[in-house]
């Protein structure tokens, strides 16, 4: 009976060294090198060398057109809104995106008298069944936190993070999961 109790309690003893032991080398922080962010002189090179590139070239093409000029100064007049993710008003044109978009599931907008593509993402998921039910013409409060434009839209692109319609939310952007 004894050796069954020193078995047992040196047994214990070994066990919960090895617990401290792992316990001590995990709240060890280990040492990780940061990457530095790159030099403002160092994107300003790699710019100018994607400039250089046909699809480049094209892009800059389409800046200076009166199409780009359009998609940009309406992509200027909400910039204040998706900085500081604030409540737009927006009135629903069409509940389907331009033909040959890529874009996932969005809706056509129109706020402030310009007409923008309201995109949503990849339905992977129920996550816009809600979404699902806007009609032509609805008034909607939709916040964002990013605006962009690509030379194959006639139109900017807000990504939807907030909708709202009757004082009833009926879309909210998960938050990212491991982020900050």
């Amino acid at each position: 009976m004894k050796k069954v109790i020193y078995a047992l309690i040196l047994s214990l003893v070994v066990v919960s060294g090895l617990v401290f032991a792992n316990r001590e080398i995990k709240n060890e922080t280990p040492e990780k090198s940061t990457p530095k962010p790159p030099a403002a002189a160092e994107m300003k090179t790699e710019r100018e060398k994607w400039e250089a590139t046909p699809g480049g070239i094209a892009y800059t093409k389409w800046k200076a057109s009166p199409e780009g000029q359009k998609v940009l100064s309406a992509s200027a007049k909400i910039v204040k809104h998706t900085r500081d993710s604030t409540n737009m008003e927006a009135i629903v044109t069409s509940l389907s995106l331009p033909p040959g978009s890529r874009l996932g599931f969005g809706v056509m907008v129109r706020i402030n008298g310009e007409d923008y593509i309201l995109s949503f993402g990849l339905e992977e998921s129920n996550e816009f069944q809600q979404l699902h039910s806007l009609k032509v013409n609805d008034k909607i409060i939709i916040r964002s936190r990013s605006v962009s434009h690509a030379p194959k839209y006639a139109y900017p692109i807000v990504s939807g993070d907030y909708v709202e319609r009757d004082s009833k939310i009926i879309y909210k952007r998960a938050p990212r999961k491991g982020g900050c």
